[in-house]
């Protein structure tokens, strides 16, 4: 890899940090090429992005972005996980190192928040923010039709009162 590719390679790392919601790091040591394209498939249907880096310049990358206290885990054969998402790819690789102990989850950092391996795990088991916008969603639903079904029972009692009015007066 010559000069002008490392440097478009750090661009191109730097770029995905400025974007990035959350980042998590993690040793991939052992990893077979297949497990690994079964990860980034997982990560990626997951709307997160996984890629193997370079720790020299990976920690170049970081420079100037929100995840600069990050760069001390960037030791030994180092793969990284990022999305917008703040939980997507935290989500992503703790379900992948659950079934697998060869991927080793480092720590990650959500925004300028350094998170510890267990901050990650902990992160993972929160829901995904379209999950979040689902609930909230039902939730703001919920009460206009719980009024909607308040506003109508008076009109039904009325009218059961009125029927049974009218069936006494035809007896009578």
């Amino acid at each position: 890899m010559d000069r002008k590719e490392k440097s478009e390679l750090v661009a191109a790392l730097h770029e995905k940090f400025v974007e990035a919601g959350a980042v998590v790091v993690a040793h991939n040591n052992g990893l077979t090429v297949a497990e690994i394209t079964a990860l980034r498939r997982k990560v990626r249907a997951a709307g997160a992005g996984f890629k193997v880096t370079k720790n020299r310049l990976t920690r170049l990358a970081l420079a100037g972005t929100t995840f600069e206290g990050i760069g001390d885990l960037f030791t030994g054969p180092t793969a990284i996980a990022y999305s917008k998402d703040p939980v997507a790819a935290a989500k992503a690789v703790a379900d992948f190192a659950k079934a697998n102990e060869k991927l080793v989850i480092l720590g990650g950092a959500l925004g300028s928040n350094v998170l510890s391996v267990e901050g990650v795990k902990a992160l993972a088991t929160l829901p995904s923010l379209d999950e979040l916008r689902a609930k909230l969603l039902s939730m703001l639903q919920t009460p206009a039709t719980r009024i909607a079904g308040v506003l109508q029972a008076p009109g039904g009692q009325i009218a059961r009162v009125l029927a049974a009015k009218a069936k006494q007066d035809e007896a009578a």
